[in-house]
C-alpha cells in the first residue's frame, strides 16, 4: 500500500492529485521551482522539495532531481500529472529503478505511444513522407509531448521548411525532443477522444467519449462528455480502436486515445499515456475518481469486470489568463480573487497568488454536470458569467459567449470554430453603467469642498478606461443635500464596495473591488452578468512617451527565444515577415514586420527577458514610389 506520494508536477494537477491522496489517507510531497516557491500546490502538500531554477528545463523536466526529491522526502510513489515528464519512458524507468511505485503505464507502453509517429505505425497509419501541393493543407506536429506545442498548419508549400524548423525549435524547448512529422490536416472535423482505464489483469474500460473540438492554437478550451450527436456505431468503433491501442501496448492505468471525426469517419491522431486535463468531465458522468483508480491499479488491484454506468452530461471550460482579442496573448499579474459559484473548480491558484511567465496560462477548470447537455451548458455559462475573476485579463467572457453560441448549443461546432467567430466572441462589452458605479463608490464619503452646497455646482467628473479594449468613458455625478446623484438614474445605495442604481425602473446592483497592490490601480465592477474592469484616468490626458514609427513592441512579457536567421541592423525586411519569437506561459508569439523597409534597430536577442511594451526592433518603412 502506498503511504506517501510525490507529484512530479505543479499547479492545478498537483493540487488535484493531492485532494484524492488526502481522501485516501496518503501523504503528499510537492516539488517546486524557484518561481513556484509560494505556489498553492506547495502550500497544500505535506512536504515540499525545491528544484533550483525557474525554467522547466532546469526544474520540472529534470527527472533525476525529482527521483532524488522523492527519496529525500520519504515518498514511496510518484504521480507524473500531465505535461512535463508524464510521457517520458526514461523517467518512468528511473522511478521504478529507484524502488518507487510509478502511477502510470509501463515504460514500454509509454515508449510505444509517446512518439506520435510510432503510435501511428502501431495503428497501421503512415505519416506523409514527401509533401506535394496536392497534399495541402498539412499539419506539422511534434512527435513527443502535446498541448499544441510544436504544431503548425501549412497551406503553402513554400512555407513548409520554415514551419518545420519552427516546430522543431518549439518541440526541443518544450519536450527536449526535436522530432516532428507531417500528416494531412483534416478541416471541418471534430476532436473526439476516448478515456480508457486498464489494469494488470487484462481488463480495459472504455469510459465513453469526450468532445474537445473548441480549441485555440491547437489547445483545448471547452470539453464535454459524452460527445454529442455521434451515431452509436461510430461510438462503438471509437471504443474498439481505443481498446485495441491499450491491448497492443499492454497498457495499465489511465490513458486517452484521440481522434479527428469528419464526415462520419474516425481518423486516429494519437494516444496520450497519461491523465488528461479534461478528465473531470468523465469523472462527473461516470461517478468515478480517476486519480484514485490510477493509484489502486498501481497497487495491483483489479478493475471491476464492467465500467460504471454513465449518467447525464458534463462540460468543462478552461479559464486562461490571456487576452483572446490580442491573439490570445498571455497575461501576468496578481490574481486577487477567483470564485465560480455552483460548479466544480479545479485550480492551482488562490487569492493573492502571482501569475508569472514561466508556465501555462491556465488559471482553473470549471466543470458543470447535469442530467442533459442543454442543462449542463446553461449551468456552466451561468456560473462563469457570475464568476468573480479579479486580476489579469482572462478569457472568461469568451467562454460564456462560446457556450451560448448557436453552433455550440446546437452541437454543430468543428475545429475552425474560433477561426470563424473569434472577433465577435472576443469583442469587449463593458457594462454601460459600470463607470458610473465606480465613480460613485469612489466618491462615497468624499463630498466636493467638504460637503453639499446650496449653490449647485457643475458637478464632478471621472474618466475611466475599460480593460482590455481601451475604450474611454467620462461620467458625471453630483453631491446634493440628499446624497450622490447622477442624471438618468436613481442612486439607491452608494458605498465604497456596493452601489445600487435604478435604471429605467429596474434595480441594478454593483459590487466594487479595488486592490491597488503592486501598482494595480484597476477597479473591478461586478454584476450578476459579469465583471467590468476599469482603470481611472486623469481628467487631463497625460503626455505619452513617443515611439519611432515602425517600432515593434513586445505584446506580452516573456523570453526572446529566437530572432530571424541573419537578422541584423540595416537588413531589408518585408511586411509580415516574422522577426522575433517570444515565449511565455507555454505559448510562442511571433512579432512580424509591420511594413516593408529597413531594420534600423534590433534590441532583442535570444534569452532576453522582456516586459510588455518593451521595444524589440524598429523598421523604417520604405517610401512608396
Amino acid at each position: 500500500m502506498i503511504a506517501s506520494l510525490l507529484v512530479a508536477n505543479r499547479g492545478e494537477i498537483a493540487c488535484r492529485v493531492f485532494r484524492t491522496c488526502r481522501e485516501l489517507g496518503i501523504g503528499t510531497v510537492a516539488v517546486y521551482s524557484d518561481a513556484d516557491a509560494d505556489a498553492l500546490h506547495v502550500r497544500e502538500a505535506d512536504a515540499a522539495v525545491r528544484l533550483p531554477g525557474a525554467a522547466p528545463a532546469d526544474t520540472y523536466l529534470r527527472g533525476e532531481l525529482i527521483v532524488k526529491a522523492a527519496q529525500a522526502a520519504g515518498a514511496d510513489a510518484v504521480h507524473p500529472g500531465y505535461g512535463f515528464l508524464s510521457e517520458n519512458a526514461d523517467f518512468a524507468r528511473a522511478v521504478i529503478d529507484a524502488g518507487l511505485v510509478w502511477i502510470g503505464p509501463p515504460p514500454e507502453a509509454i515508449e510505444a505511444m509517446a512518439s506520435k509517429t510510432r503510435a501511428k505505425e502501431l495503428m497501421g497509419i503512415e505519416p506523409l513522407k514527401d509533401v506535394t501541393e496536392g497534399d495541402l493543407p498539412v499539419l506539422v506536429k511534434a512527435a513527443s509531448g502535446g498541448g499544441g506545442r510544436g504544431m503548425r498548419v501549412v497551406r503553402e508549400l513554400s512555407a513548409l521548411e520554415g514551419e518545420l524548423a519552427a516546430a522543431r525549435a518549439e518541440a526541443v524547448s518544450a519536450f527536449g525532443d526535436g522530432e516532428v512529422f507531417v500528416e494531412p490536416f483534416v478541416e471541418g472535423g471534430r476532436h473526439i477522444e476516448v478515456q480508457i482505464m486498464a489494469d494488470a489483469h487484462g481488463t480495459v474500460w472504455p469510459l465513453g467519449t469526450r468532445d474537445c473540438t473548441l480549441q485555440r492554437r491547437h489547445q483545448k478550451v471547452i470539453e464535454e462528455s459524452p460527445a454529442p450527436g455521434l451515431p452509436p456505431e461510430l461510438v462503438e468503433e471509437l471504443h474498439a480502436q481505443a481498446v485495441r491501442a491499450a491491448r497492443v501496448t499492454e497498457y495499465r492505468g489511465a490513458g486517452t486515445v484521440e481522434f479527428l471525426v469528419a464526415e462520419g469517419r474516425a481518423h486516429f491522431l494519437e494516444m496520450n499515456t497519461r491523465l488528461q486535463v479534461e478528465h473531470p468531465v468523465t469523472e462527473a458522468v461516470f461517478g468515478i475518481d480517476l486519480v484514485a483508480a490510477q493509484i489502486r491499479i498501481a497497487e495491483g488491484h483489479p478493475l471491476a469486470a464492467e465500467p460504471p454506468v454513465a449518467r447525464g452530461h458534463a462540460v468543462e471550460a478552461r479559464l486562461y489568463a490571456e487576452d483572446p482579442a490580442a491573439d490570445w496573448a498571455p497575461q501576468t499579474g496578481t490574481l486577487h480573487r477567483l470564485t465560480v459559484p455552483g460548479v466544480r473548480l479545479d485550480t492551482g491558484y488562490a487569492a493573492g497568488d502571482s501569475i508569472g511567465v514561466h508556465y501555462d496560462a491556465m488559471l482553473a477548470k470549471a466543470v458543470a454536470h447535469a442530467p442533459t447537455r442543454a442543462e449542463a451548458v446553461r449551468k456552466l455559462a451561468g456560473a462563469l458569467e457570475r464568476a468573480a475573476v479579479h486580476g489579469p485579463v482572462t478569457n472568461r467572457d469568451l467562454l460564456v459567449r462560446s457556450l451560448r453560441h448557436p453552433e455550440f448549443t446546437g452541437a454543430r461546432m468543428d475545429t475552425g470554430f474560433y477561426d470563424r467567430h473569434l472577433a465577435d466572441l472576443a469583442a469587449a462589452a463593458p457594462d454601460p453603467h459600470a463607470p458610473l458605479a465606480a465613480a460613485l463608490a469612489d466618491a462615497h464619503g468624499r463630498s466636493r469642498f467638504g460637503g453639499w452646497r446650496n449653490l449647485r455646482s457643475q458637478g464632478s467628473v471621472k474618466r475611466y478606461r475599460s480593460e482590455p479594449d481601451g475604450t474611454e468613458h467620462e461620467v458625471r455625478y453630483d453631491h446634493t443635500r440628499d446624497g450622490l446623484t447622477a442624471e438618468g438614474v436613481r442612486v439607491l445605495v452608494a458605498t465604497s464596495a456596493r452601489v445600487v442604481l435604478e435604471v429605467d425602473g429596474v434595480r441594478r446592483e454593483f459590487e466594487i473591488a479595488r486592490y491597488g497592490e503592486g501598482g494595480d490601480d484597476r477597479v473591478h465592477v461586478g454584476t450578476p452578468r459579469g465583471v467590468t474592469v476599469l482603470t481611472a484616468l486623469p481628467l487631463l490626458p497625460e503626455p505619452t512617451a513617443r515611439r519611432e514609427p515602425g517600432s515593434l513592441l513586445a505584446p506580452m512579457p516573456g523570453t526572446v527565444v529566437r530572432v530571424a536567421e541573419g537578422l541584423t541592423e540595416g537588413a531589408r525586411v518585408t511586411a509580415g515577415q516574422p522577426l522575433v519569437w517570444l515565449e511565455a506561459m507555454k505559448m510562442e508569439h511571433r512579432v512580424s514586420a509591420p511594413a516593408s523597409g529597413t531594420l534600423t534597430a534590433l534590441h532583442a536577442a535570444p534569452g532576453h527577458q522582456v516586459e510588455v511594451g518593451a521595444l524589440l526592433a524598429v523598421v523604417q518603412e520604405e517610401e512608396s514610389v
